[in-house]
């Protein structure tokens, strides 16, 4: 498939240091038109098939975009992350580390709840019934992030929201084993 996209002389380094070039439609696709700027990448090799990236989203290191997916606003994907099929990834969620989100059912979040209101996301990676978890500056595994929530909020209303979340996350993804 012909590429879509060719990388601009525009660019802003990541809060890794990664210096990150905003991409430019060269041909019509399922998410942008000729001549529309996008979002941030790394590398061509981040972006294919129909995929693509825009408003404040960036793709770095060896995490891939393609197929119909499409990743926006504020959402970054990075390490050796894979979003593909028909997946969205928008809003603040970070897909990192080895996930690899795929259709429209790997990946959830929740936004203005907790304790600083903030975006919890949750997510599957390649390995199997395990979900990962970004809520501010925690990344672990969902009994990780039960471990944490309870041990920071003890039995108030925060950890009896993102309690919720987990039993919601676990009903979504179908994950029976993990506590």
């Amino acid at each position: 498939m012909e590429k879509h996209f060719e990388l601009t002389q525009e660019f802003k380094i990541n809060a890794f240091g990664i210096k990150l070039f905003q991409i430019k439609a060269t041909k019509k696709s399922k998410w942008a038109d000729v001549e529309d700027l996008g979002g941030f990448i790394e590398k061509e090799k981040n972006l294919s098939g129909n995929a693509w990236v825009s408003g404040d989203a960036w793709v770095s290191g060896d995490a891939r975009v393609s197929g119909n997916a499409w990743v926006s606003g504020d959402a970054w994907v990075s390490g050796d992350a894979q979003v593909s099929g028909d997946a969205w990834v928008s809003g603040d969620a970070q897909v990192y580390g080895n996930a690899w989100v795929s259709g429209d059912a790997d990946l959830c979040w929740f936004s203005k709840f907790g304790s600083s209101s903030r975006t919890t996301t949750f997510f599957k990676t390649s390995e199997k019934n395990i979900i990962k978890v970004n809520c501010g500056c925690f990344k672990g595994t969902l009994e990780q992030f039960k471990d944490k929530v309870i041990d920071t909020h003890k039995d108030n209303d925060f950890a009896k929201q993102y309690l919720l979340m987990i039993e919601m996350v676990k009903i979504k993804f179908n994950i029976n084993s993990q506590s």
